[in-house]
């Protein structure tokens, strides 16, 4: 089963998008601050990372960056949820293969799946 870490600080959309995950599958570790992410990422060691830009503690942009000059696996693909159209820049800077941005406001549940699948694959694809 893949394990994908889920970190936003909105509990409804937090449950809604996990529920989702799991019926299709995915074992969802669940972080409701950028902390508490970035430390189950170091120790959960997930496949993909969706990151909620706005959340208390750390910033999902300064999670991604944690990840990405880490030692655990600086490579896992992150999708990036946010309002904020206007981040859209800085993050872009930071993305590697297989890392996606998508505005909470025009996804549903399926694309946030379709999303997953497609980085999983790309992800998979560049190690091969």
């Amino acid at each position: 089963m893949t394990k994908v870490l889920l970190a936003d600080d909105d509990a409804i959309l937090h449950e809604m998008y996990a529920e989702r995950l799991r019926a299709e599958g995915f074992n969802i570790i669940s972080a409701f601050d950028g902390e508490e992410a970035y430390e189950k990422f170091n120790s959960e060691k997930p496949a993909l990372v969706i990151l909620d830009i706005m959340m208390p503690k750390m910033n999902g942009i300064d999670v991604m960056k944690k990840i990405r000059e880490g030692d655990t696996n600086p490579n896992t693909p992150v999708i990036l949820l946010t309002a904020l159209v206007q981040e859209i820049n800085k993050i872009k800077k930071m993305m590697k293969e297989g890392d996606q941005y998508l505005i909470k406001s025009e996804i549903v549940p399926a694309n946030l799946i379709e999303a997953i699948k497609v980085s999983l694959k790309k992800s998979s694809a560049s190690v091969a």
